[in-house]
C-alpha cells in the first residue's frame, strides 16, 4: 500500500470502546490523525494511554467501534525489547528478517540515531540510552507510515531525554511519518507535538493545537544554572562488564584432584588389600599394560554416548516444544511421559536386544532414551519462559510461527536447553555403559564386567577412572559451548 499524501487520513478511530477485566478502559473514543502529523497523547496513569496505543498497533481489538490505520504501524515500546543474542545492527535488521522491512536500511537507521559506530555491540554492552536509540532505529527500519511511541524515553535521565526529544522531532521532520507519542510529560508534549490529545478516564477530553509555538517553554534561572553545570545529555558511555582475570581458575579443581589421589593412596596403603582397594600406582600400571585395548573401549563408549546424546537431545527438543506451547497437550501426554521415565533403562535394554539384536542401533537407542528427558523438560521450561513482551514485539512485526520459533523461542530458551544438555550428556554416558553391561558389547562397561569376572580389581578401577575422565570431558565440552553461545548475555 502506498503512503498517503499530506492531508490524507493516516489514523481514524470511530466510537472505539475497550473493556478489560470488566472495566471500561477506552470509552467511545473518536479521533482523526492526518498523514505526517505528530500527535502526543497525555493523561494520568490508568487513563488508557497504553491501551489506546495497543489498539492502534492491532494488539488489542475493541469491543465496539472501528479502527483504521493507513498501513501496519511500527511500535516502539517503553522497554526497548532488544534481543540479547543479536547485535545492535541485527536487532535493527529484525523487521527485514521477518519480512516487515522496507523502511530505512538497518545501517542507515543506526546512522540516523547516531549509533552506526556501535553496530557490532550487543545490548548488554550498551547503556540504557543507546538501547533506546537502537529500538527507535528498529522502528524506523519497518515499512510503516505510522510510528507509535509508548513513553520510549521514560526511563532515561532528564538531560538525555531532552536531547532525545530534539532528535525525535528532527527524525519526524526528516522522515515525514505520522507519529503518535504517549507521554506523561506536559513539556515534552507541548514542545514536540503538532497536536496534544488529553486522555482521561478512557475518554479524549480535549485536543490542543500546538503548531503556533515559536519557542520552547522558558527555563527558570535555577534550571539554566543546572544545565550549565551538567552540560548536554549524552548516552554514549558503555556499560561493559570487564571480566576479572582468572589466573587461578584451575587451581582449586587441581588441588582437589591431588588431594583425592593422596587420600586414595593413604587409604589403599592403610588397608593393604589390593583386591578391595588397589593403589593409584597399580591402577596406572594396569592402564599402561594394554593401552590400545583401553583406547578401543573408550572410543566405543564415547561414540555411543555422543550419538545417543545428540539423538536424545534432538528428540527431546522436538517433543518438548509442542508440550511447552500447549499445556492441554502436556496434560494429555503426561501419563506416557511419566511412564517412559518410570521404567529403568536397564529393564528396557534386554527388550531392545530382542527387537533389534546386538549392534550400534540398540546401543544408541538406549543412550538416547537416557538423554531425552532432561532436554525435553528444559525445552518445555525454556519455551514457557520466553518473555511475553518479546512475543508482543514479534506480533507487531507480523512474524510467522516458523519465524517466531527460529528467531525468538529457540534463542530465548537456549540457556535453559544448554543446562539440560549438560545433564543429557552425562545420562547418555550412563545409558551407553548400561547397554555394555547388558549386551557384553565392547566398551568401558564391558571392561568393568570382564575385570570383575576375573577378579582383577585394578583393571576395574582403570575402566572406572576412564569413564570418569570421559564424563568430565563431555561435561566440559558442553560447558565450553555454553560459554561460547551465551557470552554476550547477562546472567
Amino acid at each position: 500500500m502506498s503512503a498517503p499524501e499530506p492531508g490524507e487520513t493516516a489514523i481514524q478511530l470511530s466510537g472505539v470502546t475497550v473493556r478489560l477485566g470488566g472495566l471500561t478502559v477506552l470509552d467511545d473514543v473518536s479521533l482523526t490523525v492526518p498523514h505526517g502529523e505528530f500527535l502526543a497523547v497525555i493523561g494520568p496513569s490508568g487513563g488508557g494511554k497504553s491501551t489506546f496505543l495497543r489498539v492502534l498497533a492491532g494488539l488489542l481489538r475493541p469491543q465496539e467501534g472501528r479502527v483504521t490505520v493507513a498501513s501496519p504501524p511500527a511500535l516502539m515500546f517503553q522497554d526497548n525489547r532488544l534481543l540479547p543474542w543479536r547485535t545492535a545492527l541485527r536487532n535493527v535488521g529484525l523487521p527485514r528478517d521477518l519480512g516487515a522491512g522496507g523502511g530505512l536500511d538497518p545501517q542507515e537507521a543506526l546512522h540516523l540515531v547516531g549509533l552506526d559506530g556501535y553496530a557490532g555491540y550487543h545490548p548488554a554492552q550498551l547503556s540504557g540510552g543507546m538501547r533506546a536509540r537502537v529500538a527507535l532505529a528498529r522502528a524506523l527500519a519497518q515499512s510503516a507510515d505510522v510510528l507509535l511511541l509508548d513513553e520510549p524515553f521514560a526511563a532515561l535521565d532528564a538531560l538525555v531525554r531532552e536531547r532525545f526529544n530534539a532528535e525525535l522531532r528532527h527524525l519526524h521532520d526528516k522522515t515525514g511519518r505520522t507519529t503518535v507519542l504517549v507521554t506523561h510529560s506536559i513539556r515534552e508534549a507541548a514542545t514536540l507535538a503538532d497536536r496534544v490529545a488529553v486522555l482521561r478516564g478512557g475518554r479524549i477530553v480535549a485536543i490542543l493545537d500546538t503548531r503556533q509555538k515559536t519557542h520552547a517553554p522558558p527555563a527558570s534561572p535555577v534550571e539554566a544554572q543546572l544545565r550549565a553545570l551538567l552540560g548536554a545529555g549524552d548516552s554514549t558511555l558503555l556499560q561493559v562488564e570487564v571480566p576479572t582475570p582468572r589466573r587461578l581458575g584451575w587451581l582449586a579443581p587441581t588441588a582437589a584432584l591431588l588431594a583425592g589421589l593422596l587420600l586414595w593412596t593413604v587409604l589403599a596403603h592403610a588397608l593393604n588389600q589390593p583386591f578391595l582397594l588397589p593403589t593409584p600406582a597399580r591402577v596406572w600400571g594396569e592402564l599402561v599394560k594394554t593401552p590400545g585395548e583401553f583406547l578401543t573401549f573408550t572410543w566405543a563408549t564415547a561414540r555411543v554416548a555422543l550419538l545417543g546424546a545428540l539423538l536424545g537431545s534432538l528428540a527431546g527438543a522436538v517433543v518438548g516444544y509442542p508440550l511447552g506451547k500447549s499445556r492441554a497437550l502436556e496434560r494429555f501426554l503426561s501419563p506416557f511421559v511419566v511412564a517412559s521415565q518410570s521404567a529403568p533403562i536397564v529393564v528396557l535394554a534386554p527388550l531392545l536386544i530382542t527387537w533389534f539384536g546386538f549392534g550400534t542401533v540398540p546401543a544408541v537407542l538406549v543412550s538416547a532414551l537416557s538423554a531425552l528427558y532432561p532436554v525435553m523438560i528444559a525445552t518445555i521450561v525454556g519455551v514457557r519462559e520466553v518473555r511475553p513482551t518479546d512475543h508482543e514485539l514479534f506480533s507487531t512485526l507480523r512474524a510467522t510461527p516458523w519465524q517466531r520459533l527460529t528467531r525468538l523461542e529457540l534463542p530465548s530458551a537456549l540457556p535453559v536447553m544448554l543446562g539440560g544438555l549438560r545433564l543429557a550428556f552425562s545420562l547418555a554416558l550412563i545409558g551407553a555403559v548400561v547397554w555394555e553391561f547388558v549386551s557384553n558389547q565392547p566398551g568401558l562397561g564391558f571392561a568393568v564386567n570382564q575385570a570383575r569376572a576375573y577378579y582383577n580389581t585394578p583393571r576395574q578401577f582403570a575402566a572406572i577412572v576412564l569413564l570418569i575422565v570421559l564424563g568430565v570431558l563431555l561435561y566440559l565440552a558442553v560447558a565450553a559451548l555454553e560459554r561460547r553461545v551465551l557470552r554476550h548475555r547477562r546472567k
